[in-house]
């Protein structure tokens, strides 16, 4: 019997790699939106996974921008939209990766978001630029091993901070601003249709295990997901203005070692045990910041 995909808004026939995390993410997030959606998305493994020459996976408006300018695009996007007075507006969404968010689209993500624009933008982090090689980018985590930050005997890999995209997004004052992985489908869905219901910009950060880039298996990528919010390295997290409103993290949360998220990565198999501690040690300091009382 042939399948009816007509609902889908990604359909099947794209070429991620098998049980990529970043495709897992994206199929909830479309779970969240409808067919009245126009999407901005930025150059990267999405784009390039369900683009092919002559081919698309998409199923709705969908544009492929640069690296950097994913935001400016939705922005004009909204505004022809808004000068045609169309009644039944569609929603405008960005797809973009970590470096085209933390990196390289930096400055302009921060412009939409000054001008109040009701966009909800979504970074897909796969803590490294895994479409071009897997070169550190500023999502990338301390210890983590990149083809830019090499582990060797004088080094343990990037020794950088990962850049509080979060932080930066509540600085700006966004109404509605949330965190997930692709460990938990479900609370990726209902993160966008809330984001959905809010009159303003809104940002959802998603961590999405990388294959290639983790040095995972194939059928590791979801319960990477889950560890990395149950060590408290990548919350599960929720803001309206400005107040955090949900967290995995509650009073009485038992955490679960770093060493079971990282032991599995071989991004991170060089590493001794006092880096190991230094990785726990940023964990502590999350449930701590991020717990809800």
């Amino acid at each position: 019997m042939k399948k009816d995909y007509s609902k889908k808004l990604l359909l099947p026939g794209h070429n991620a790699c098998a049980g990529c995390g970043q495709l897992v993410a994206v199929q909830a997030v479309m779970r969240g939106l409808n067919e009245n959606t126009i999407v901005s998305n930025a150059t990267g493994c999405l784009e390039v996974t369900s683009s092919s020459r002559n081919q698309s996976a998409w199923n709705i408006p969908w544009i492929h921008t640069l690296f950097e300018s994913s935001a400016p695009v939705a922005s004009g996007i909204l505004a022809a939209l808004k000068k045609q007075k169309i009644k039944n507006m569609p929603t405008v969404v960005v797809q973009a990766g970590d470096g085209g968010t933390f990196d390289i689209g930096f400055g302009q993500v921060s412009g939409m978001w000054e001008r109040n624009e009701r966009i909800l933008y979504i970074c897909y982090d796969t803590e490294a630029y895994s479409n071009t090689g897997i070169q550190a980018s500023g999502a990338t985590p301390y210890g983590a091993s990149t083809t830019t930050t090499p582990n060797g005997e004088k080094s343990i890999g990037s020794t950088q901070t990962k850049k509080d995209m979060i932080g930066v997004a509540l600085a700006h004052g966004l109404k509605y601003i949330a965190q997930s992985t692709a460990g938990f489908p479900d609370d990726i869905t209902r993160k966008v249709k809330t984001a959905l219901e809010i009159d303003g910009p809104t940002y959802i950060q998603i961590l999405s295990p990388c294959m290639p880039g983790w040095k995972i298996g194939t059928d590791e990528g979801v319960s990477m997901g889950k560890l990395a919010a149950e060590t408290g390295l990548y919350p599960l997290l929720e803001y309206r203005e400005g107040k955090l409103v949900s967290s995995n993290i509650k009073t009485g949360f038992i955490a679960k070692p770093v060493t079971d998220y990282l032991k599995t990565q071989g991004r991170f198999k060089h590493l001794k045990e006092e880096d190991l501690q230094t990785i726990q040690k940023i964990a502590n300091e999350n449930i701590v910041r991020y717990q809800q009382k």
